[in-house]
């Protein structure tokens, strides 16, 4: 049974909660532990799993946001960033999923937010879950 750290963006709640939804299905079906913190939005999750990996409390990562394409170039810079930031993690040996959308608008997050439907909330825990299968694996 792993002990495991949602963090989440909440920066668009209605969607997180489904993101969150599946998530949590996901790591109660297979009797995981978790716990959940919320971080303003998505450039400050990578921050917020360094400073949780550093406790020692957790033995993996599930990433939840939504970052939906604006009018300006921030969109790339938080949506490329916060990948960039898993990444780096995920390079250091922390496992972790990545449930992060970034979707060109509300329908495409609805449609893979939701539990019924591509579930991305679930599969960033199920990724995190096999990372850290692989890390137990291989340590």
């Amino acid at each position: 049974m792993a002990n495991v750290l949602i963090v989440e963006a909440r920066f668009y709640a209605h969607l997180n909660d489904l993101l969150l939804e599946g998530a949590v299905a996901a790591l109660q079906a297979g009797g995981h532990r978790y716990e959940v913190v919320t971080v303003p939005g998505a450039l400050e999750i990578p921050g917020a799993v360094s400073l949780a990996v550093e406790s020692g409390r957790f033995d993996a990562f599930v990433a939840l946001g939504v970052v939906i394409r604006g009018e300006t170039y921030h969109f790339e810079i938080v949506a490329g960033e916060s990948a960039r930031g898993l990444m780096a993690l995920s390079m250091d040996g922390v496992a972790v999923g990545n449930g992060i959308l970034t979707v060109e608008n509300e329908a495409q997050a609805l449609a893979r937010a939701r539990p019924t439907e591509k579930n991305k909330g679930g599969e960033a825990a199920e990724a995190a879950l096999a990372m850290l299968a692989l890390k137990s694996r291989f340590g």
